[in-house]
C-alpha cells in the first residue's frame, strides 16, 4: 500500500476512548478477502490461535499473512486456503522440528507465495509503517539473494558512501495481537518480550486485541509502563482466555510440547491431508473457542500454567 493511503486510513481511524469488548467471532469479520493480516508474537509464543481459527471458520481467502517467525498456525490457514502469500523470514512448528514440511509443498507447488526477508529486516518494515515513512535503510541483506527476491532498494549513503539497503514500509490493513490483559477500551499489556507488536499496532489500519484476561481501567494507570499498544490504535478487544494455546502465554502457561510431538508426527505421517485432519478434529468440528480448547483437556491447561508457574519461580 502506497504510505501516503496507509497514513490516511490510520489518521481517519475513530480514535477516540470507547468500549470496543467483541466476540472472536464478530472480530473476525473486520477480516476481509484479499487483506494484508499481520500476525503478532513470535513463532509459538502469544500466537493469537483464537483469532486465527476465527478466521479459518469464516472461510475468507486471499490474505496475505505476515509474522516474524511463524510457527504451526501457517500450516493451518494455508491448507485451509485462507492465504495466498505469507512474508516472514522462517516458517517452522520451532527449531526441534525444522523447516515447516507444510510451507515446503505449498511453496514448491505454487499454492502460497513465499516472500521471505531477514529478521531484521522485517522488523524494519514494521518500524516503518509505525513511524509513517515509505522506507528505512538496513545494512540487513546486503550481499544475499534476498536482494534479488524482494522489493528494497540500494543507495550510497549520503553521509558516508557506503551502499544501504532500503526496506519498503509494510502497512498491515490488520493486525492481531494477543496480549496478556487489557481494558475494555484497548489499552494493552505485555509481560515479557514485545516483540514487533507495538510497530504492527501503529502501522495497521485495524487492530484486533485478544487478551488473556478484562483488567480494570484503574489497573492498567496503576502499571501504565507495562502497556504496550495504547487504545487509540485499537479497533476491537476479546477476552480469550487460553488465546494462545497450544502455543505459550509468557508469564501465564507453557507451550504444550507433548501436543507439538504429536502434530509433528501427524504431518510427517500424513503431509498436507494430516492437517486436514487436524483442522478437521480441532476447528472445523468445533463450535466454539470452548470447545477447541476442551479437545487439550483440562489436565493438559492445568499442567501448562503450573509449568510455567515453576520456570518463573525458578
Amino acid at each position: 500500500m502506497d504510505f501516503v493511503e496507509a497514513r490516511s486510513i490510520i489518521e481517519k481511524k475513530d480514535h477516540s476512548m470507547r468500549e470496543k469488548l467483541t466476540t472472536l467471532e464478530q472480530a473476525a469479520k473486520l477480516v476481509k478477502d484479499g487483506d494484508s493480516v499481520a500476525i503478532g508474537g513470535i513463532m509459538y509464543s502469544r500466537t493469537p490461535m483464537g483469532m486465527i481459527r476465527e478466521i479459518v471458520m469464516s472461510g475468507v481467502k486471499g490474505l496475505t499473512v505476515s509474522r516474524l517467525l511463524f510457527s504451526f498456525e501457517s500450516d493451518l490457514m494455508f491448507v485451509a486456503g485462507s492465504v495466498s502469500a505469507a512474508v516472514t523470514s522462517w516458517i517452522s512448528m520451532g527449531v526441534t522440528w525444522g523447516v515447516s514440511k507444510v510451507m515446503r509443498h505449498y511453496a514448491e507447488h505454487g499454492i502460497v507465495k513465499i516472500e521471505e526477508w531477514s529478521h531484521s529486516a522485517l522488523n524494519l518494515r514494521y518500524k516503518a509503517a509505525a513511524l509513517g515513512v515509505p522506507f528505512l535503510p538496513t545494512l540487513s541483506m546486503l550481499g544475499s539473494d534476498l536482494m534479488k527476491h524482494t522489493s528494497v532498494k540500494e543507495m550510497d549513503c549520503p553521509f558516508t558512501g557506503k551502499k544501504l539497503c532500503l526496506v519498503p514500509a509494510l502497512f498491515p490493513d490488520v493486525a492481531i495481537i494477543h496480549v496478556q490483559r487489557a481494558d475494555k477500551y484497548g489499552n494493552a499489556q505485555v509481560d515479557g518480550m514485545p516483540f514487533a507488536d507495538a510497530d504492527m499496532a501503529r502501522g495497521a489500519g485495524k487492530v484486533i486485541i485478544t487478551t488473556e484476561e478484562i483488567v480494570s481501567s484503574d489497573r492498567i494507570r496503576r502499571e501504565s509502563d507495562r502497556t504496550l499498544i495504547p487504545f487509540f490504535c485499537v479497533d476491537a478487544v476479546v477476552e480469550a482466555p487460553f488465546g494462545s494455546y497450544p502455543h505459550e502465554c509468557p508469564g501465564l502457561y507453557h507451550a504444550d510440547y507433548e501436543f507439538f510431538h504429536k502434530y509433528a508426527d501427524l504431518v510427517n505421517e500424513k503431509g498436507v491431508d494430516g492437517v486436514k485432519q487436524y483442522l478437521n478434529d480441532y476447528i472445523f468440528d468445533t463450535p466454539s473457542y470452548y470447545d477447541y480448547l476442551q479437545k487439550f483437556h483440562v489436565s493438559n491447561l492445568l499442567k501448562n500454567v503450573a509449568l510455567r508457574r515453576e520456570l518463573m519461580n525458578e
